[in-house]
C-alpha cells in the first residue's frame, strides 16, 4: 500500500498510441472499466482481427478539434449508464500514460457528449497502482493552457475571420437567415444559438455558458442578440454573462431590457426631450376618466406595455369604449399604456433603422384600409422614404438614449413635428431590405467589424 502514488479525482492521460497529447479524465473507482469519447465509430477488419476507427474530442472547451484514433476491438460488452440504461459498447486496448507511468487498459468507446469529462478513469485502471484523494487534482501532472493550446497547436484551423454567435430562437425567420449569410459572405464563421438551449455556470474564477449536452461556448468574438420578447428576462441574462466573459455584444442587456419597457422607455424620451404623443399611466380604474381627458380625449391609442409588432394596441374611437377597454385590462391587472392618436398621420409612420448611430435606411409604413396599425405584421405596406434632418435627428437620439447600437425608431409625423412612437432593440430587416434594397444585414457584420477593429490582411 506504501508504494502506491496519490492520484486526484481528476487526471492527465496521455494516449501516444492513438495520437491524443493529453485529455483530462474523472478518476472513478466506482466505474469498473474507463471509457472515452467517440464519435463516427466504425469497425474493420485487417487480417483476421477486427480494428475499429473513431473521432474523439479530447477538449471539452473546445468541440472543432477532432483526434482520428484506430485501435484493435477486443470485446463488445452490455454497460449500464449513469442513468440506469444498459447499451453495448466496444472495447478497445492501448497504452496510457500518467505521468511517468505507461501501461495498457481497456477503454469503453462511449458517447460523453453531455459529460463534463471525456473520459473516466476506472478501477480495473489504477487497482494496485494508485491511491485515490478525491479532494485533489492533477497530482500525476499538471498542463497550463499554454501547454495544451501547444500540443494541439497542429489540430486548430487557422482563424480567417471572426467567430460571431447568432442568439435567436428561430433559426428560418427571414432577418436570421438573412445575418447568416452576411456574416458568411464577409468570411466569419457565425453560430446560430437557440436562447432557451443555452445555460450558464456562475461562478467568480471560472463563469461559462453552456449549450445543449455540455458544451461550453468558448472563443466567440461578438454576439448578435435577436430575442423575442417572450424571453427577454432569460436571453437579457445570457448576454449579460457573455459579456462578462468578454464577449462582444452588439446590443447590451440593460439596452435590451429599457427599450421592452415601454413606460420606462417613454419617461427617459420625456426626461431627454424627445417629443412622443403625449402618453398617460395609472393603476387604478377610479382615475380611467382623468386619464382619457388628459390624452385629450378618444379616439386614442391604449397599448400593453409588452406589445410587439402591433400586437396589444388598441385604437378606441369613443370615450365610452375607451373607458371599457381601460378598465377591462385593469380588472386582469395589465399594464397599459394610454396615448394621443396623431389623426393627421393618416396611418403611416416611418421606421428608421440605425445601427452605430448612422440610419443605414428608412421606410414608409402604410396602414391597410379601416387599420390604424402600419406594422408590416399587421399587414402594413412598405415604400422607400427620404426623411428629413429632423427625423434623423431625431432617432439617432433615441437609440443613443438607450444605448441600442442597432434600433429600429418608429417615428410619426404630426402637426407638431415628428414624435417617436418606440424604439426596437430586434428590427425585423425582411420589410426594410425588400423597401429600400439595402443589404442591412452586411452594415449590421459591418459595424462588428468596425467595433473590433477587425480587418482582413
Amino acid at each position: 500500500m506504501n508504494n502506491l502514488h496519490i492520484i486526484g479525482s481528476e487526471e492527465w492521460c496521455v494516449f501516444e498510441n492513438l495520437g491524443i497529447p493529453a485529455i483530462k479524465a474523472r478518476v472513478d473507482s466506482g466505474a469498473k472499466t474507463s471509457s472515452i469519447q467517440a464519435t463516427n465509430i466504425k469497425i474493420h477488419t485487417k487480417g483476421v482481427q477486427e480494428w475499429v476507427k473513431f473521432e474523439v474530442n479530447p477538449l471539452q472547451e473546445n468541440r472543432s478539434i477532432a483526434v482520428t484514433c484506430e485501435a484493435q476491438l477486443i470485446d463488445r460488452r452490455m454497460v449500464k449508464s449513469s442513468s440506469g440504461i444498459s447499451e453495448e459498447r466496444l472495447v478497445v486496448k492501448t497504452p496510457v500514460t500518467l505521468g511517468k507511468d505507461t501501461f495498457d487498459i481497456e477503454l469503453t468507446l462511449a458517447n460523453r457528449d453531455t459529460m463534463e469529462f471525456r473520459m473516466l478513469l476506472g478501477r480495473e485502471a489504477i487497482m494496485e497502482r494508485y491511491m485515490v484523494n478525491p479532494a485533489l487534482s492533477y497530482q500525476v501532472q499538471g498542463f497550463s493552457d499554454a501547454e495544451i493550446n501547444k500540443k494541439y497547436a497542429p489540430y486548430f484551423k487557422e482563424k480567417t475571420g471572426l467567430k460571431i454567435g447568432l442568439l435567436a430562437s428561430n433559426p428560418e425567420l427571414y432577418s436570421n437567415k438573412r445575418i447568416i449569410e452576411a456574416a458568411e459572405a464577409r468570411g466569419h464563421e457565425i453560430v446560430f444559438l437557440n436562447v432557451e438551449l443555452a445555460y450558464m455556470k456562475l461562478d467568480a474564477h471560472s463563469p461559462e455558458i453552456r449549450y445543449r449536452g455540455g458544451n461550453i461556448l468558448k472563443e466567440f468574438d461578438a454576439v448578435i442578440p435577436r430575442i423575442k420578447p417572450s424571453v427577454t428576462f432569460y436571453g437579457c441574462a445570457l448576454i449579460r454573462q457573455f459579456n462578462n466573459l468578454g464577449v462582444y455584444c452588439q446590443n447590451s442587456a440593460e439596452a435590451i431590457t429599457q427599450s421592452r419597457d415601454k413606460l420606462f422607455a417613454s419617461q427617459l424620451f420625456s426626461k431627454n426631450d424627445i417629443h412622443i404623443p403625449i402618453t398617460g399611466f395609472a393603476k387604478s380604474p377610479m382615475d380611467t376618466k382623468d386619464l382619457i381627458k388628459m390624452v385629450n380625449g378618444a379616439p386614442l391609442i391604449i397599448k400593453l406595455l409588452e406589445s410587439t409588432q402591433g400586437k396589444g394596441v388598441v385604437l378606441a374611437e369613443t370615450n365610452k369604449a375607451a373607458e371599457s377597454v381601460i378598465n377591462a385590462f385593469k380588472s386582469v391587472n395589465t399594464n397599459i399604456l394610454v396615448q394621443e392618436f396623431i389623426k393627421e398621420a393618416n396611418g403611416q409612420d416611418i421606421r428608421c433603422f440605425v445601427v452605430n448611430g448612422k440610419v443605414v435606411a428608412s421606410m414608409q409604413r402604410q396602414a391597410q384600409k379601416g387599420e390604424f396599425r402600419a406594422n408590416i405584421h399587421q399587414g402594413g405596406k412598405a415604400s422607400m422614404i427620404k426623411i428629413t434632418s429632423e427625423e434623423k435627428k431625431l432617432a439617432l437620439k433615441a437609440a443613443k438614449i438607450l444605448n441600442l447600437a442597432v434600433a429600429g425608431v418608429d417615428i410619426i409625423r404630426s402637426n407638431k413635428g415628428p414624435l417617436l412612437l418606440e424604439v426596437n432593440s430586434s428590427p425585423g430587416l425582411e420589410g426594410i431590405e425588400n423597401a429600400t434594397g439595402k443589404d442591412i444585414a452586411n452594415e449590421m457584420i459591418m459595424a462588428i467589424e468596425r467595433k473590433l477593429k477587425f480587418s482582413f490582411t
